[in-house]
């Protein structure tokens, strides 16, 4: 498959992971300003990680439509997914811990809380690894499908588990 084609099926699916996000709001009994601080973030996740890729595609399409194509497009894409990846995860962060959320919830859940913080500090890396020196395709992709598959993940939390209880 050529990039364009990758980039566009990528979209396509960010597109329905934020339209999931949607359903998830429907279902719940009550509204999304009533939910526990967990459940917010949680839906946060969800919309950012599928937003985002969605972004990184469209940049990636609208440079692939510059004829002829530019020459440094993956290292110029990936500068675009760092700026954007980098503040993101710094804000994640910080509101999971300034809210204690991690309090909230169990240790399996904190574990793979962890395990893809570290997967995103690595895709985050890459993306500047890329930028710098590489500009190749694949670690832009890398990056856009980590977050699609980070959404996936948190429809599927979302879905399986109870609403948090506590406030």
């Amino acid at each position: 498959m050529e990039p364009g084609e990758i980039l566009s099926t990528a979209a396509q699916i960010a597109v329905a992971l934020a339209g999931f996000a949607g359903v998830v709001v429907v279902f719940r009994r009550e509204s999304v300003h009533d939910w526990p601080p967990l459940d917010k973030f949680r839906l946060r996740l969800l919309l950012t990680n599928s937003v985002l890729p969605l972004i990184l595609c469209i940049i990636g399409l609208v440079l692939l439509g510059v004829r002829p194509v530019p020459s440094g497009i993956w290292r110029w894409c990936s500068g675009v997914a760092f700026c954007f990846i980098s503040p993101w995860v710094i804000t994640a962060t910080a509101v999971f811990y300034r809210s204690r959320l991690y309090r909230l919830q169990g240790a399996g859940a904190n574990f793979v809380t962890y395990l893809f913080r570290t997967l995103g500090a690595g895709i985050t890396l890459l993306q500047l690894y890329n930028a710098a020196l590489l500009g190749a395709f694949w670690p832009f992709f890398a990056g856009i499908a980590f977050h699609l598959i980070s959404a996936v993940l948190q429809f599927a939390r979302m879905i399986v588990l109870p609403p948090d209880t506590r406030q």
